[in-house]
């Protein structure tokens, strides 16, 4: 299962879906890309710095204040991996403290 953890000093993914084979999985492809493309939206459409760590099965997102548009696109990126925890309930965790 991924787990998906939000506090207020950062984002943390862990653990695999076990939906389907590496390589084959869906669950953890659409993780992986909105993961992705939180970091690359932070960095490239806002001043906010962040520091993360990615690696098979973990991700670990750390920030200071963020500013609106930050907190935005990590709103968004919530939205998006709660769509497929809905539809992957099995695969999916989610916290956001």
């Amino acid at each position: 299962m991924i787990e998906i953890c939000r506090n207020e000093s950062g984002v943390k993914v862990k653990g695999h879906a076990g939906f389907a084979e590496m390589g084959e999985d869906i669950v953890c492809a659409g993780v992986s890309a909105l993961v992705q493309t939180l970091i690359s939206s932070i960095e490239e459409l806002t001043d906010d710095r962040i520091e993360y760590v990615i690696e098979p099965g973990w991700v670990d997102i750390k920030h200071g204040n963020l500013s609106e548009s930050a907190h935005l696109l990590i709103d968004s990126f919530f939205i998006g991996v709660q769509m497929i925890a809905d539809e992957y309930p099995y695969n999916v965790s989610i916290d956001q403290g």
